[in-house]
């Protein structure tokens, strides 16, 4: 399965077509990703540290964000890419890092070259400091080398632009970041408009594919994107914001009425749960296994 997943993957960037990812924190949400429509789940780190109820700043270990990402990948056929953050440490953690997430099937790990610990890149204010470009190079090349499956994809995160370093820093790492073995550069930016990440783009000579994630330039359409040479594209966390808004409201709703219909408008039926969990696969697995009546061959 690892290889399978891993596969199609790196399949997908390599087809003439854009690779779509949203964001998930759980098991059900990376099935409702899937549901979607999606070629593949983003293990979000915001995400996942936000279902915690903590902030996306490293809090959570590797292990706490590891089950997640392995949650995720259980529930859905379609591969996982997870948000490894900076590799949870120096390049011996990373070398952990990979061997850990390759045993739990996770088709991509994702990489950033922020200092540990990291700073999600929406957070305002404070300054952002990037590993230095040759360790974060080597770093990039441990991740790249330890791997066992041939299908696992490594993507290289820059966070030059959201620091304000400039294209030129954000062009150099990524170019060293590829010379290192990334299969894919994501150069992320924070800026309310996609023309930073096009600038960069256009600059972009190299066959390694791009990533963006339009999160704070979101007016961008993906079809913009992949004309600009973005291969893949995030919607890292849209899925989790539009789930706090619909349970803030809904429970507000229930709090003012008082009773459980005044919210049914708003919730989908029992039913759509259980298809949701499979509960038809558990049934049958009842019948089969729990009732005796199955015919033993030897």
């Amino acid at each position: 399965m690892i290889d399978d997943k891993g596969a199609l993957l790196r399949a997908m960037l390599a087809a003439p077509r854009q690779t779509l990812l949203a964001g998930a924190h759980d098991a059900l949400s990376a099935r409702l990703v899937e549901e979607a429509g999606f070629d593949a789940v983003w293990a979000s780190g915001f995400e996942i540290s936000a279902s915690h109820g903590l902030p996306d700043a490293s809090v959570l270990t590797m292990t706490e964000m590891l089950a997640a990402a392995r949650e995720m990948n259980a529930a859905v056929g379609v591969p996982v890419v997870a948000d490894c953050d900076g590799g949870f440490g120096n390049a011996i953690n990373t070398i952990h890092m990979v061997r850990a997430y390759e045993d739990a099937g996770i088709a991509g790990l994702c990489i950033e070259d922020t200092v540990f610990p990291k700073r999600c890149s929406l957070y305002a204010g404070g300054l952002r400091e990037l590993t230095p470009l040759d360790e974060q190079a080597l770093k990039i090349r441990a991740a790249c080398e330890t791997r066992r499956h041939q299908g696992t994809v490594v993507i290289a995160r820059t966070e030059a632009l959201v620091a304000g370093l400039g294209h030129d820093e954000a062009l150099a790492r990524a170019h060293a970041y590829a010379d290192a073995g990334a299969d894919a550069i994501l150069v992320h930016s924070a800026r309310p408009t996609a023309d930073e990440v096009f600038a960069f783009a256009r600059r972009w000579t190299r066959a390694v594919p791009l990533v963006a994630v339009p999160t704070t330039y979101s007016g961008v359409h993906a079809d913009e994107l992949w004309s600009a040479g973005f291969r893949v594209v995030i919607f890292a966390n849209q899925a989790l914001r539009s789930a706090i808004r619909a349970v803030r409201e809904t429970l507000a709703q229930l709090r003012t009425a008082g009773f459980a219909k005044s919210v049914d408008d708003r919730i989908v039926p029992l039913a759509d749960v259980f298809e949701l969990v499979r509960l038809d696969d558990l049934k049958a697995d009842e019948q089969r296994y729990l009732t005796g009546d199955v015919t033993i061959t030897r």
